[in-house]
This record gives structure tokens, C-alpha cells and sequence, in this order.
């Protein structure tokens, strides 16, 4: 079955290589604990505010469940 899960993260200023790490961590930590074999697509787009200024990440991603 294809299943898809979310994951986000704010972005601050001076820090937005170690919120990108810190992401990354969280997807990889999922997909070794969950035994992910197939990972069909990985996807990332910000967040905004008002100002169109990039407060935030989203992390799109697709696997295939065992």
C-alpha cells in the first residue's frame, strides 16, 4: 500500500542548516524504524508569512508499506 506522511520544521534566521539536518534526522530516523524498503518520492515546499518571507519547511514523503 502507498502511504504518504508529513514532516515540518520552523526555519530561523542563522539557523536554517541545522533545522535542515535536524529534518532530514527525522525522516531517515522514520524510515529505518518503520523498515521502509521503497521510498516512491520525497518532496519539500516552504511556508510563508505575510510578508512572503520563509518561516517554514514541509517534507512530503511517499513509500511503499510492506
Amino acid at each position: 500500500m502507498v502511504k504518504v506522511i508529513t514532516f515540518s520544521t520552523e526555519l530561523k534566521i542563522f539557523h536554517t542548516r541545522q533545522e535542515l539536518t535536524g529534518l532530514d534526522e527525522q525522516v531517515n530516523k522514520f524510515i529505518s524504524e518503520n523498515n521502509i524498503k521503497q521510498v516512491i518520492s520525497v518532496s519539500d515546499t516552504t511556508t510563508t508569512d505575510d510578508k512572503g518571507a520563509t518561516i517554514g519547511i514541509l517534507r512530503v514523503l511517499t513509500y511503499q508499506d510492506s
